[in-house]
């Protein structure tokens, strides 16, 4: 197989299938002082989430800055040793894997970093930047590593003869595209896209964004794309996960997400994106959160945008809204969703019910939490019956 023939290339599972899962990610910093460095608190960056991507598909992740997404994304291709948690690529768990261990699995999945100016070795030509993946896993190519790098060059829209020049040589939409060809030299399974078009202008950023797709549809890749711009991820994303304080807040596919969301951060994410038509701006509602984001060193109980939410109650307080799926393909973590659906609104007037019968009642508001961590939802735990438990928790894949 020659580095540009993409038989052969898709290992993994058929169309529907999980080729990355992740369950409970965690990753805690510790803070120490004295002498003796002894820990005194740990930055909670990502505190349990889960998470799914399918082969060929693109799940966009979005969320305020600070919220775990970027250190999400460094977990899932471990450059960064996870607290707790799994993470299982293609059928394998990765999780705790050595450095040795873990070379070969660096050929199918990488990462394209946010900074197009850093990321790249100053020192190095983009010859030996683009190439370096290609000698450090010792792969041999038909026509040498020269001609390997040429043809990626040309792939990202590079002139081959840019060979032997330097990054400072390039604006910083071709240093984000000479990124683009060293996480490509290995021919990929899934690409962690960090931020790839945050540093970049507009014109640029859809040159980027439309190169990405070219590349998906030529290679069958799939992605996890990672940014703050609801818009850039509303064109290239199939599902949207949208993450709060190292949490999943909310994960469908993306017409639902963006139409009808349901969890209120998620509403009012959605209402702070710009809006170009000025009569359909002044008759949208522009949800504005009061305080300010609090500290992921000691985050608020139970649900952590309960202190910011204008739908909060005591319920939001005492008891952890595991993500569950509300409707078929729709994860939420929230106790009183928006009533963009019928089932929403059931799922909000259980919860109501819920919140009268554990309200100051430590132990039935600790039973409760139990049961909806092991899949029981509010409306059959209100109606008494406790059927299909745990079948509909982290079915991401489904829709």
């Amino acid at each position: 197989m020659t580095l540009l023939d993409t038989t052969g290339v898709r290992a993994a599972g058929s169309e529907g299938e999980a080729l990355l899962d992740v369950r409970g990610l965690q990753r805690h910093f510790p803070l120490r002082k004295g002498l003796l460095r002894r820990q005194y608190a740990a930055v909670q960056a990502v505190d349990g989430v889960d998470l799914q991507v399918r082969a060929g598909e693109t799940v966009g992740l979005v969320g305020e800055s600070g919220c775990g997404k970027s250190t999400t994304g460094r977990l899932l291709v471990r450059l960064d040793e996870p607290t707790g948690g799994s993470n299982r690529f293609d059928g394998r768990d990765i999780t705790h894997l050595s450095q040795r261990q873990l070379r070969p699995l660096r050929r199918d999945v990488q990462i394209v970093f946010q900074d197009p100016y850093s990321s790249l070795n100053p020192r190095h030509s983009v010859g030996q930047i683009v190439g370096a993946p290609l000698r450090l896993q010792k792969v041999q190519t038909p026509h040498g590593t020269r001609r390997a790098v040429q043809d990626l060059l040309a792939l990202v829209g590079l002139n081959p003869e840019h060979y032997n020049r330097y990054p400072h040589e390039f604006s910083g939409g071709q240093r984000q595209r000479i990124g683009i060809a060293r996480a490509l030299a290995l021919r990929p399974k899934l690409l962690i896209c960090d931020e790839p078009v945050s540093a970049l202008d507009v014109s640029i950023q859809a040159q980027v964004v439309n190169l990405l797709e070219d590349l998906q549809s030529e290679f069958n890749l799939s992605y996890l794309f990672i940014a703050h711009d609801l818009s850039v991820v509303r064109h290239i994303s199939d599902r949207v996960a949208v993450m709060y304080l190292g949490r999943i807040a909310e994960q469908a596919p993306r017409v639902e997400l963006y139409d009808s969301p349901m969890h209120p951060y998620t509403k009012a994410l959605l209402s702070a994106v710009p809006v170009p038509d000025p009569d359909e701006r002044e008759a949208r509602e522009r949800i504005r959160l009061t305080g300010d984001v609090p500290s992921p060193v000691s985050p608020p109980s139970a649900c952590r945008f309960h202190t910011r939410c204008w739908k909060a109650r005591d319920l939001c307080s005492t008891v952890t809204p595991p993500l569950l799926e509300v409707a078929p393909g729709h994860q939420i973590a929230c106790h009183f969703p928006e009533p963009a659906t019928p089932e929403a609104t059931a799922w909000a007037h259980a919860s109501s019910d819920l919140d009268e019968q554990v309200r100051g009642d430590a132990a039935a508001a600790a039973d409760l939490e139990r049961r909806l961590a092991e899949g029981a939802t509010p409306v059959t735990i209100a109606s008494g019956t406790d059927a299909g438990r745990g079948a509909r928790r982290g079915s991401s894949t489904s829709g």
